[in-house]
């Protein structure tokens, strides 16, 4: 009874739920004659309508792939005895089993009942539109995510999602149990399937492709406002991209294939090393997976047993018998399936895979995508020196500063402003922060008002400390106004003050802890004492916003908007003696007293700091009582106990449950300058006296060596 269920519902639903009538053209009334005793009597009656039915976009359906009766997808079992579509692949070969697994036959769903179901179905109306598929918006992806709050395209996700993931990968690789180089027979190749478009678009949120420990990867490729989900750019039943609807902002496209030519404006980066950033991200995909494969084919090359890759021929991954590198019809077949897996090559591979299997993973999650193959290429041994694994910094959405919360219900408030597409919108228009969804780096919505790309005019920017930049000062400009909301860091002398007031300044005290200023305070720095983003120690002076020169003042003078990197080109003109930014210096003096008055500001203030660290550390251990203390840049809260004694940040030392927990008010005071100079990467350009101000003032508070140093 339930495998007839789907042709009984469609009756149903093409008389009831779908269907339309439509009345026949012509007179409400026509003759009728009828016969009697008394003679031949014309009488008018009315005539009988026969009914069209007229099913809602059936048209459109009927030419589209989910109605192709005669494509591999729904034939691929006619041959087989018996005849059947087996559960493992009728879910989405076959209405019947779509049915089943949604439960709109009456059974559980989640799960296939039968063990197979008849041949010949596609996808039909009822397939999709159902009891059990309206209210539908949850998808369990092979990884075993759950991913809610969908909506409709929860219905395309459920097939559309592959048949593997990392997690299928790495549990054939524990079961082999063999180590990464070592060929075992209980390894074969994984196939994420085909079409995953899905598990593209959502990227490590649903782990389809295979991600290599320890590295980040991005997730959820969002688009622009009213284009994120399946249906948004593809037309439900005809399945093709709309690409009218494209040309809103991508005025050059008129048919898909233009689609290859788009990227994002803030993508930057040349992904495949070919030295063309104006060709689209599916060229750049498509030139790192023949890096990748060139790396497979080396790899196992060197390894003895070649492999070789057919895109039309299951299981795709063959024994290069002859060693040329071209599957040919001797070699793609199963019988020469490749033999000799590694988990190494089985990760590889699996990644090729999906690159090449879903046809449009340049617009559904490029990004991803390339990440995977970067990793795969490096994992390999390949040469990844001259290709790019992520755009930088404000559209890297795999880093850390737009990962951090992926466990979490939301992004917090505290946060949300600069680590979220959405934060600075909201904080600009409403005043507050609030908590926000998690977001693949920034969007051009963040910085920009409307498509235009104007930018809004902020006429106040508050600081941590409470001082305010003000349009005008004449020292700032519209777009600074909108970096120095994020780039002005989390603390101040301000806030460290608040923390140590009342406190004797050498006695250790549990209620203290580490002050983290954030990072890249870029715009702290920039405007010094006028915002006091450094530790100012009491009775000392220090100076205000650093002015360069004429045109050569904000942060967009001297960064590239979107790529961030210095318009180095811009600096030579009167620095032409400095090699790298670093070797410029416009003060003289020896600050850090080395003896070396020509090195760049960065020298003086490294040397500074390495003198600040070391009196930190003595002091830990003098002062603070025995706990040695120790740094370490890559973990928070940076400062961790130094278990060994050994002024190194050994494994296993800086972990949260290790931070350092001994602390007087003059070691807060000077860590706290110490993250600061070290946190503002770019300090000795963006205001090198004060950076160095600040770092000779901790040395001295500290009891730290000045011999020779000079404070600017």
């Amino acid at each position: 009874m339930r495998r007839r269920f789907g042709s009984f519902i469609i009756g149903i639903f093409a008389v009831v739920l779908m269907f339309a009538l439509v009345g026949c053209s012509g007179d409400d009334e026509s003759e009728d004659t009828t016969t009697t005793t008394g003679g031949t009597t014309p009488t008018t009656q009315p005539a009988v309508v026969e009914p069209t039915i007229v099913v809602p976009f059936e048209a459109a359906w009927t030419n589209s792939g989910h109605n192709d009766a005669a494509a591999e997808a729904f034939v691929h079992w006619d041959e087989d005895d018996p005849a059947v579509v087996p559960a493992s692949c009728a879910k989405c070969h076959s209405e019947h089993g779509y049915l089943d697994f949604v439960g709109a036959d009456g059974s559980a769903p989640g799960i296939m009942d039968a063990e197979d179901f008849p041949i010949g179905s596609t996808i039909t109306c009822v397939t999709c539109h159902n009891d059990s598929t309206v209210d539908k918006d949850t998808v369990v992806m092979p990884s075993g995510v759950e991913l809610t709050g969908l909506g409709a395209e929860a219905r395309c996700m459920e097939c559309h999602q592959g048949r593997q993931s990392k997690v299928s990968v790495d549990a054939r690789i524990e079961a082999a149990g063999v180590d990464d180089d070592t060929v075992s027979e209980d390894l074969g190749f994984a196939n994420i399937h085909y079409y995953a478009a899905a598990a593209t678009k959502y990227g490590t949120e649903a782990m389809g492709g295979y991600e290599y420990d320890g590295k980040t990867y991005d997730a959820f490729f969002v688009h622009v406002e009213g284009y994120e989900a399946c249906q948004d750019c593809h037309d439900s039943h005809t399945l093709e991209v709309k690409v009218e609807e494209c040309t809103a902002c991508h005025t050059d496209v008129s048919t898909v294939e233009d689609l290859r030519d788009l990227r994002m404006p803030g993508s930057l980066v040349d992904y495949d090393g070919d030295g063309d950033l104006a060709e689209g991200v599916s060229f750049e995909l498509t030139g790192v997976q023949e890096q990748l494969y060139a790396a497979l084919l080396a790899h196992t090359t060197d390894a003895g047993a070649p492999i070789v890759y057919d895109a039309g021929a299951y299981p795709y991954f063959f024994n290069d018998t002859n060693g040329d590198g071209v599957a040919g019809d001797d070699e793609a077949n199963f019988g020469n399936q490749y033999s000799s897996w590694t988990p190494r090559i089985l990760r590889a591979a699996y990644n090729y895979q999906v690159s090449l299997k879903d046809p449009g993973a340049y617009a559904h999650g490029g990004k991803y995508i390339i990440a995977l193959m970067y990793d795969s290429i490096e994992d390999l041994g390949g040469d990844v020196s001259g290709l790019a694994r992520i755009d930088h910094g404000h559209f890297a959405g795999s880093e850390e500063a737009f990962r951090h919360w992926d466990e979490d219900p939301a992004v917090p408030a505290s946060c949300a402003k600069c680590h979220s597409s959405s934060g600075l919108p909201t904080f600009l228009a409403e005043g507050v922060s609030i908590s926000a969804d998690q977001s693949n780096g920034l969007l051009c919505s963040t910085c920009h008002t409307d498509d235009t790309y104007a930018i809004p005019e902020i006429a106040e920017v508050e600081f941590p400390s409470g001082a305010t930049v003000s349009l005008e000062d004449d020292v700032t400009s519209p777009a600074m106004q909108v970096c120095l909301n994020c780039h002005q860091g989390r603390a101040s002398t301000v806030s460290v003050n608040g923390r140590i007031a009342g406190k004797a300044l050498d006695t250790v005290d549990d209620s203290l802890s580490f002050i983290n200023v954030h990072y890249f305070a870029a715009g702290a720095s920039v405007f010094g004492t006028d915002v006091q983003g450094g530790y100012e120690y009491d009775g000392k002076t220090y100076v205000g916003r650093f002015e360069h020169v004429s045109g050569v003042q904000t942060c967009v003078d001297c960064h590239d908007t979107h790529a961030l990197e210095v318009k180095t080109e811009s600096c030579s003109g009167c620095h032409s003696g400095a090699a790298e930014l670093e070797d410029i210096r416009i003060t003289a003096g020896d600050f850090d007293g080395d003896g070396d008055e020509t090195e760049g500001i960065a020298g003086e203030i490294e040397t500074m700091k390495e003198v600040l660290l070391e009196a930190i550390y003595e002091y830990a251990a003098d002062t603070s009582g025995t706990e040695a203390i120790i740094y370490d840049s890559h973990a928070y809260p940076y400062f961790f106990l130094d278990t060994n004694a050994n002024g190194e940040s050994d494994p296993g030392e800086a972990i949260f449950p290790n931070r350092y927990n001994t602390w007087t008010p003059r070691l807060v005071q000077a860590t706290y300058n110490y993250q600061y100079a070290a946190k503002d990467p770019g300090g000795f350009a963006h205001n090198g006296k004060y950076i160095m101000e600040l770092l000779y003032d901790s040395i001295q508070s500290i009891g730290g060596d000045l011999s020779g140093m000079t404070r600017p």
